[in-house]
């Protein structure tokens, strides 16, 4: 087939509640489907919004070149417990280390006299030893003894248990024992048997973290490679045959074959695509300092880019308690690979509101999720959501919701939220509502916090971008509560998290920890690691380091002699000199000194070595929309808190909306996927990209 045949790309987000799929080509955005999830099979959704996308554009299903997927499939199999049985193998007197866990007692746990720690990850009578040693030098202190090894695999298989971790002591230093053993268990093994090493997954120390993160990728591993091969099975049936592309967490994408063998690496798959779309939103709009607001059916995220660049953390917690959307280190299931840095909580449409015992109005973490969904859905839900009070306030079209494919019932939203908050609370109907969408407000405020204030980053001098089905109407309200003036709501910003996909690149991580003292003047032991690194990296993703369409990036995890942990430096340049590496010096002091707050100086060690390898991928252009149609606004009453009663307001359509046109507030703009409510003061703006500016009036004064 010639290649100018191939030229759709098609993006596809399975969320709590929605399946988003977007369908761009060589004129940029060609169709948008948003259909519920099926958790059963989330294939299943897949294929029913491909199929209307490709539908409602005319495309041939052969003519899409790129299928690119962001599933929160890991995450959930983690959080639900419905990952496989896993053995771990460690070395002989290691075996308690990750049954006995690390837990933190944070929050309400922490006034528990009954507080039960939470189960482990593997059962003790799942986990083996194996006779060896390897010092923290990489200096083999013990020869492996592989007969023991052999022993195990027949232990292993007599369990009935065919997915194995191996995370051996200090493997990260010298993996010779730890390949051994794996290659072994290969060989033992039933065929089709899963064998994780931690040296193939993620060779950096701290033995702990290397261990979970390595246990996770074996519990998770076979379930993604099983999903991702009926996916693409069933593309093929509907005649997408391309291979599909895997989110990760990191903010890049990898082929199906590597998100199978590296599953862990997609546990934050989902978030990273809206966040991605948010970067891509401020820049073109030239706001460089943005911060990602993803509100979906499920959750909420928050996420800071600074001059363009979404932060990063290189360890998470998957599962961990905490408040006001951080996770407390302890809590959890540690996570050691890159992720995008975000704070979630429990705030989205489909997020429950109800009455606790002493009185008081809450909202979430519960959510109606897809099935039955909110009351309005008419799927059988009765509980009040988030999504029933904006229909309530009028903020919501029950018409046009979901593109038109589901309408919602304005009777069935107003009776839940009457009966089970207005009456047990004493108030109004319209003020019940109105509480439930202040209180999400507040919820969702607190991730922002985190990820700002928390951090030491001031809000102000960012700008919001909203996205998700449910980001634009509460956009405006959570970012009064910092003062921030300025809110940008791109086009499609109902499937933003789809859309990003479209905007990533091939891409993949390495890391090797090698504990050594800063160079004086002889870069060659840093240059053989970076540049074994680089060619594991490319490899994983079949390409050539001097291809034109390559870049690498570099960092080092650098501390002070004598302290135990470090910050992160990317390399200024390539190849390292004496003056790039003190640039790189100066970096970590100033980095130093914004974390602790103390100026020092002295003797650095190099710790973890880190590459991230990208190959570029043509992409479609993404986010054009027709000319404004001029069509006639509408109105329809709508209540807001500044006026304590509804109101007519002004109700237009996004698509008829002309760039350049000046929008002042009160008002509702919405189009197929999203609706983006306009407060009173507040004016919305749209620009030659047709994206939607909302600006605080007091700020233009």
């Amino acid at each position: 087939m010639d290649i100018l045949d191939q030229s759709y790309a098609l993006g596809v987000d399975v969320g709590g509640t929605f399946t988003d799929v977007v369908l761009a080509g060589p004129d940029g955005q060609a169709a948008v489907a948003k259909t519920l999830s099926t958790h059963d099979d989330p294939a299943r959704g897949i294929v029913t919004g491909v199929r209307s996308a490709l539908d409602a554009a005319g495309v041939r299903p052969e003519q899409v070149g790129r299928v690119v997927h962001a599933t929160t499939l890991a995450t959930n199999a983690i959080l639900e417990g419905q990952g496989v049985r896993v053995a771990h193998v460690t070395t002989l007197g290691f075996r308690s280390m990750l049954p006995l866990g690390r837990y933190a007692r944070v929050e309400e746990d922490r006034f528990d006299l009954r507080f039960d720690p939470p189960a482990s990850p593997v059962p003790v009578e799942d986990c083996f030893e194996v006779p060896e040693r390897v010092g923290a030098d990489g200096k083999v202190l013990r020869d492996l003894d592989e007969g023991a090894v052999r022993a195990i695999a027949g232990r292993i298989t007599s369990r009935g248990i065919r997915s194995v971790s191996v995370s051996l002591l200090h493997s990260y230093a010298n993996p010779v024992h730890e390949r051994r053993v794996a290659e072994i268990l290969r060989e033992e093994l039933p065929a089709g048997a899963t064998v994780v090493a931690s040296s193939e997954i993620w060779p950096e120390m701290r033995e702990y973290e290397r261990s979970t993160t390595t246990l996770m990728s074996a519990y998770i591993g076979p379930i993604m490679v099983s999903y991702l091969a009926g996916l693409e099975a069933r593309l093929a049936d509907l005649g997408v045959r391309c291979r599909v592309q895997v989110m990760e967490s990191g903010g890049g994408v990898m082929s199906a074959d590597l998100a199978g063998r590296r599953a862990v690496a997609t546990i934050e798959s989902g978030p990273a695509a809206g966040v991605i779309a948010a970067r891509f939103t401020g820049l073109a709009a030239g706001h460089r300092d943005v911060i990602s607001f993803d509100m979906g059916g499920t959750t909420a995220k928050a996420c800071v880019v600074r001059d363009g660049v979404p932060d990063i953390t290189h360890e998470f917690h998957v599962g961990g308690k905490g408040s006001f959307g951080g996770r407390r280190a302890g809590t959890g299931v540690p996570i050691k690979v890159p992720a995008i840095d975000l704070a979630e909580v429990g705030a989205g449409g489909g997020s429950i509101a109800w009455v606790d015992d002493g009185g008081a109005l809450r909202v979430g973490p519960r959510s109606a999720g897809s099935s039955p969904g909110p009351a309005c859905y008419a799927l059988g839900g009765a509980e009040p959501t988030v999504t029933d009070a904006n229909l309530v306030l009028g903020y919501l079209d029950p018409a046009t919701f979901a593109g038109g494919t589901m309408r919602l019932d304005p009777e069935l939203a107003e009776k839940a939220v009457a009966d089970r908050l207005a009456g047990p609370l004493g108030v109004s109907v319209a003020e019940a509502a109105n509480a439930v969408h202040e209180i999400a407000n507040a919820t969702m405020g607190s991730a922002v916090h985190v990820v700002t204030v928390q951090r030491g980053v001031d809000p102000r001098g960012f700008a919001v971008v909203a996205s998700g089905g449910a980001g634009p109407m509460h956009a405006a309200r959570v970012a009064e509560r910092f003062d921030i003036p300025t809110v940008i709501v791109p086009p499609s910003c109902g499937v933003g998290s789809a859309v990003g996909l479209l905007a990533t690149d091939l891409s993949t991580d390495g890391v090797v920890t090698r504990v050594l003292p800063e160079p004086r003047g002889d870069f060659g032991e840093l240059e053989l690691i970076f540049g074994d690194l680089e060619r594991s990296a490319a490899d994983d993703l079949g390409v050539a380091l001097d291809a034109g369409d390559v870049e690498v990036s570099r960092s080092v995890d650098v501390r002070f002699v004598g302290q135990a942990h470090e910050i992160r430096v990317d390399l200024p340049s390539w190849p390292l000199t004496g003056e790039t590496f003190g640039e790189l010096r100066e970096v970590f002091f100033d980095s130093y000194r914004q974390a602790y707050g103390i100026a020092l100086r002295g003797p650095l060690e190099l710790v973890s070595f880190r590459v991230r390898v990208t190959k570029k991928v043509p992409r479609v252009p993404l986010g054009r929309r027709p000319a404004g149609t001029g069509a006639p606004a509408s109105t329809r009453p709508v209540w807001f808190a500044e006026y304590g009663e509804y109101r007519e307001t002004p109700v237009l359509d996004r698509d008829a909306v002309a760039p350049g046109t000046r929008v002042d507030g009160p008002a509702i703009i919405g189009d197929h996927e999203s609706t983006i409510v306009v407060p009173p003061n507040w004016s919305a703006q749209v620009d030659e990209t047709f994206t939607v500016v909302l600006t605080r009036k007091e700020a233009t004064r």
